[in-house]
């Protein structure tokens, strides 16, 4: 029998990562086939299964680490390493209670999701989704006889507001301030020094609802903001705003904001991440013409993943070794 430490995985590395590769050589290495299975999630009744008797666990979302889970695997369990940036899918307070550390992905991510959050910014301000479908509907020149057909929202000389000035927040608003924006408001629990790179002006939540032309939710999520864009927040938005979430979906009352969109109490949103994940394609959310909904494709690029991956495969042999380890979450 090996005595080799054993690891879960409950989604695959590419082989090209040095992360498997450092992996294969230290760890026998038990990996979730969603091939196999016709799941592209593990299960929630085989994960539990799955994780009995592991020494280190490398998970990516949506992946629910809770009592449970940590009962199932046992209490060798020596590390968790997740492949994210969010955190709000794992019990912190759990794991601090057991003494298991746990590592997470900052910074690694945080050009790519900015990107992205600036691709799905533009795509939902000049209508990408109802430009497509025109054209795959047949629709393109046959509607044409108003001068204002599909036209949608500058950003420049615009008002933005950031939720979440934090590392992914920032790397939007550097990316902002090259299309001409007119003021750049952010909210959070404190004004930030670096907001002054981007002469950011820190005001409170309801002042930069009323006054943004794009609200743009990049914060980290707490017990206290759940559901913080409500049918009160939207409410106070401009009836030319348009919303735009690359947190995550349980920052947003999906309900709410449907009512706001469909009513044109705002003009229209672009979601990255939404609740639950993936978001049911009868969802009537997409249903909408001015919804525009990507798969959580914030982090989505070759060379972030990669560097996602690795440095899961580092937080997890370093609490393997009994080692700091270099990406740790700070546990209550």
């Amino acid at each position: 029998m090996s005595t080799r430490p054993r690891i879960y995985l409950t989604q695959k590395i590419p082989e090209e990562c040095e992360g498997w590769r450092l992996l294969r050589e230290s760890c026998d290495v038990k990996v979730y086939d969603e091939i196999e299975t016709g799941h592209m999630i593990v299960p929630r009744d085989q994960l539990l299964r799955d994780v009995r008797g592991v020494d280190a666990l490398y998970l990516a979302l949506p992946v629910q680490v809770d009592a449970e889970l940590l009962d199932a695997a046992g209490p060798q369990l020596k590390v968790i390493a997740t492949k994210s940036v969010g955190l709000n899918h794992i019990d912190l307070a759990e794991c601090a209670r057991r003494n298991i550390p746990v590592g997470y992905t900052p910074d690694v991510l945080t050009d790519a999701v900015a990107e992205a959050t600036i691709a799905l910014t533009l795509a939902t301000a000049r209508r990408h989704k109802e430009g497509i479908q025109a054209v795959h509907g047949g629709q393109w020149g046959k509607t044409w006889e108003s001068s204002l057909y599909l036209c949608g929202k500058d950003i420049c000389n615009s008002v933005v507001g950031i939720v979440g000035l934090g590392r992914i927040g920032l790397g939007v608003a550097k990316r902002l301030r090259a299309f001409g924006i007119s003021r750049l408001l952010y909210c959070g629990r404190a004004s930030k020094p670096h907001a002054a790179e981007v002469n950011g002006e820190y005001v409170s939540f309801d002042e930069l609802l009323k006054m943004s032309d794009f609200v743009i939710a990049c914060c980290s999520i707490t017990p206290e903001n759940h559901h913080l864009f409500n049918a009160d927040a939207f409410g106070k938005m401009k009836k030319s705003a348009i919303f735009i979430n690359a947190s995550r979906g349980i920052l947003v009352d999906q309900d709410a904001l449907y009512v706001a969109l469909a009513s044109g109490q705002i003009f229209a949103a672009g979601l990255d991440v939404t609740t639950p994940e993936p978001l049911p394609p009868d969802h009537r959310l997409l249903t909408l013409p001015n919804c525009t909904v990507h798969p959580h494709l914030g982090s989505a690029t070759v060379t972030a993943r990669h560097a996602m991956a690795d440095l899961s495969a580092r937080n997890a042999l370093a609490g393997l070794r009994g080692e700091p380890l270099p990406a740790p979450v700070p546990l209550i």
